[in-house]
């Protein structure tokens, strides 16, 4: 079986050299190069044509955020962010997954040599969840896709109000790897009247926050982390906390975000599986699912008791994912009740609650 080719991309002699160390103690992956700045990078991976980088922010000669945007619009390939700034500056990583990096593992703040050894399980899975990643050419340099880089936070594209709000009415949301840009995708073409959003997306602790932040600067719905014990309101998407499971219940005639430490499930924490489980023992037939890209199985099948509740539920299609993990499992457990491209999602939601409300079916 022909080995994961890895180039790491580093200013630190020692990251480089333990890093290279753990992808080389894998059996089904070799580190083939390590550069000490974009400019080495650059031409290593035209010599050595690497199937993923693992690459840091802070770097000589060349940004690593600079790089990483050229790479994508030129030659675009699996990146996994490997940097303390991300962990310190989150909104970094944000933007890294924006430019196309596929997902980030954070450096330990000290004690460097032991902790990536302690990380050494997370960096070789994403590096070979990355490996199967679906790449797509990034749009062009002047193209901004941030907030923080354009006049008008707000979309552009219409979204047409649903018309009556429901307080019964919630859109579940399932992702990991590639689900950041995915769930941003769907909520900036969802109206501000529409129904609660809950989301679990894989994250760990410390990121969920500056992800929900920039949400909130680009979607007309307000979006936050979710808080334990708060009323789940219309016109709101609440994102489980990094390192914490969220979950709906019901409280008299209210629905109620639930947040808790607790055991990982599915290896995750948060997890779908909890979200989703809450979703069809609480909400039922006034639940939307929505599985998007991901690795694994986390959600599938408490996706498919939603649906055995009467939810109505989509998963995003194969060529439109980044991995398309989770959204296969979902459809194979028979959970889904359509498949569609990223870019249909959020017009068929609205078109489905149009019509759940009585209103006009014609699609927006």
């Amino acid at each position: 079986m022909a080995k994961t080719r890895v180039v790491v991309v580093d200013d630190s002699a020692l990251v480089r050299s333990l890093l290279a160390e753990i992808i080389n103690r894998q059996p089904d992956m070799e580190c083939v190069g390590a550069a000490a700045d974009p400019l080495i990078a650059r031409e290593m991976i035209r010599e050595l044509n690497p199937d993923v980088i693992t690459l840091d922010v802070e770097m000589p000669r060349m940004d690593g955020i600079d790089f990483l945007g050229k790479l994508m619009r030129l030659r675009p390939m699996p990146v996994v962010m490997v940097s303390t700034l991300t962990e310190r500056g989150a909104d970094v990583t944000m933007r890294a997954l924006e430019l196309g990096a596929v997902d980030f593992v954070a450096k330990p703040k000290i004690g460097v040599a032991d902790g990536l050894k302690l990380l050494a399980q997370d960096i070789t899975d994403k590096v070979r969840i990355a490996s199967k990643a679906r790449m797509h050419r990034a749009p062009p340099a002047n193209h901004v896709t941030n907030a923080a880089a354009t006049d008008s936070p707000r979309p552009v594209v219409p979204a047409t109000a649903i018309g009556r709000l429901s307080t019964e009415k919630i859109i579940f949301i399932g992702a990991s790897t590639g689900g950041t840009e995915a769930t941003k995708e769907v909520l900036m073409n969802l109206p501000a009247d529409c129904p609660a959003v809950v989301i679990t997306q894989h994250m760990p602790p410390g990121f969920t926050k500056s992800y929900a932040a920039r949400l909130d600067g680009l979607c007309r719905m307000s979006v936050a982390e979710a808080r334990d014990g708060e009323r789940i309101l219309p016109g709101h998407a609440y994102i489980a906390p990094g390192g914490f499971h969220l979950s709906v219940e019901r409280s008299g005639a209210n629905y109620i975000a639930r947040v808790v430490d607790g055991e990982p499930v599915n290896r995750h924490k948060p997890s779908v599986e909890v979200l989703f489980k809450s979703a069809a023992r609480v909400v039922g037939p006034n639940a939307l699912g929505l599985m998007l890209t991901g690795m694994g199985a986390d959600g599938a099948s408490a996706m498919k008791e939603m649906r055995d509740a009467g939810s109505y539920n989509l998963a995003q299609d194969e060529a439109s994912c980044v991995v398309f993990g989770m959204p296969r499992e979902a459809i194979a457990a028979g959970a889904a009740n359509e498949v569609l491209p990223l870019t249909q999602i959020a017009g068929k939601l609205i078109e489905r609650l149009r019509s759940t409300n009585g209103l006009s079916q014609s699609r927006v």
